[in-house]
């Protein structure tokens, strides 16, 4: 019998792939469990549609990516920070680098997409990548500056 998997089914197929699956199993278990659909007319033309869909969101990401990632490249983004002698009380991770993104340039990158090796801890010019979508990279730097706080 041949089914449509709307679900990855491990040892089988991924979802949208049409497999040929014996009766009973098809019947007893992929269906009723809503891992597959009889490969029909009506649904091979839904799952045609929805992968087309899905492709076409995909490329749209993919190529809002592309826009964002050159709009990145080169850019220096100040972030201010408590210092002494040349250390930073504490240190500079993805959420205030991906924070200073926002409020000076008005990018938004989801911090989880920063890629630091290590907090930064020190003042200066840091090298920073951000992994923004498959095989879409861009680097920027960071610049840690301390915070001038006034004295009494």
């Amino acid at each position: 019998m041949k089914v449509l998997l709307t679900q990855d089914v491990k040892g089988k197929g991924k979802a949208g792939d049409i497999i040929n699956a014996n009766d009973g199993y098809a019947r007893n278990f992929l269906i009723p469990r809503g891992l597959a659909v009889a490969a029909d007319a009506n649904n091979m033309h839904a799952a045609s549609i929805k992968k087309q869909a899905d492709e076409h969101r995909r490329e749209v990401a993919r190529q809002n990516a592309r826009a964002l990632a050159d709009e990145m490249k080169g850019l220096t983004v100040k972030v201010y920070a408590k210092a002494g002698s040349g250390k930073l009380f504490g240190s500079i991770g993805a959420a205030e680098i991906a924070e200073a993104l926002r409020e000076q340039y008005g990018i938004e990158v989801d911090k989880k997409r920063i890629k630091l090796e290590e907090p930064i801890k020190s003042l200066g010019i840091t090298d920073i990548t951000a992994h923004l979508y498959e095989q879409t990279d861009t680097k920027f730097k960071v610049e840690v500056l301390p915070l001038e706080t006034g004295k009494n």
